[in-house]
């Protein structure tokens, strides 16, 4: 499937973004950390033959403008309504977010929850993800440290997402309950064996631990995917979207 980019203009830059299919609900795909539009081809053209799709490539990201301030939280979520906004596209909204996505979309229903009828989270972050740090090896740690290093040199990539999490998580926490809305959790099955032990099983409780937000709450696991169950198993990812809009219409 051949998608078209186009481009909008927001406040904090010009963005890349994609509209495809023409139904209900509205279904936004939040990308992960530095993921691009291209990160949901396999799921786009089914997903778009039931409803309509909104994907975009966050500031930094593609060929999407380099941001010029800090890309924490509320930035992020901000400049997707206003997208939104100016794509002409109005809520509620049944949003999808993928690893570090699954904080913006957190945050998002907690900011505006009448905007959103529901919420996938595939392998999505935890705030209590921050702590598997602790787990890591001096050698991984020193690595870190030595990337955010280079990264603080570049005019850009010092205001990246990956630098704000902590500063994401404390304005999620700040924020109201999140909506009693439906809620789906796909987790991969498959061990990750660059993982701790110890961090694994944290890991594990943090995305149970999701569960909890909603009452309408279910967990998804996709037994032969890592991280990317997207990419893996894409029809088990169709599957639970579409069972979200379902249960939303």
């Amino acid at each position: 499937m051949a998608i078209e980019i186009k481009n909008i203009r927001t406040s904090k830059g010009m963005l890349q973004y994609n509209i495809s299919g023409d139904g209900s609900p509205k279904l936004v795909l939040i990308n992960g950390g530095s993921g691009p539009i291209e990160g949901w081809m396999r799921v786009l053209p089914a997903l778009s033959a039931e409803s309509s799709v909104f994907s975009y490539n966050r500031l930094g990201v593609s060929g999407s403008d380099k941001p010029q301030e800090p890309q924490d939280g509320v930035t992020i979520v901000e400049t997707l309504r206003e997208a939104l906004a100016a794509a002409g596209w109005e809520p509620p909204f049944l949003l999808v977010g993928h690893s570090l996505g699954g904080l913006y979309a957190n945050l998002y229903a907690r900011r505006y929850p009448a905007e959103v009828s529901g919420m996938v989270l595939i392998e999505a972050s935890h705030p209590k993800d921050l702590l598997l740090g602790d787990y890591q090896t001096s050698a991984v740690k020193a690595i870190n440290r030595l990337l955010a290093l280079f990264d603080s040199w570049s005019a850009h990539k010092k205001f990246s997402e990956v630098h704000f999490v902590q500063q994401t998580v404390a304005q999620l926490n700040d924020h109201a309950a999140f909506p009693d809305i439906p809620l789906y959790v796909i987790t991969g099955g498959k061990e990750n064996r660059m993982m701790p032990e110890a961090a694994r099983r944290k890991r594990w409780e943090n995305q149970r631990e999701l569960l909890a937000l909603s009452p309408q709450s279910q967990h998804v696991v996709a037994k032969n995917s890592g991280h990317f169950p997207q990419f893996t198993e894409p029809q088990l990812v169709i599957e639970t979207i579409l069972a979200c809009a379902k249960q939303i219409r």
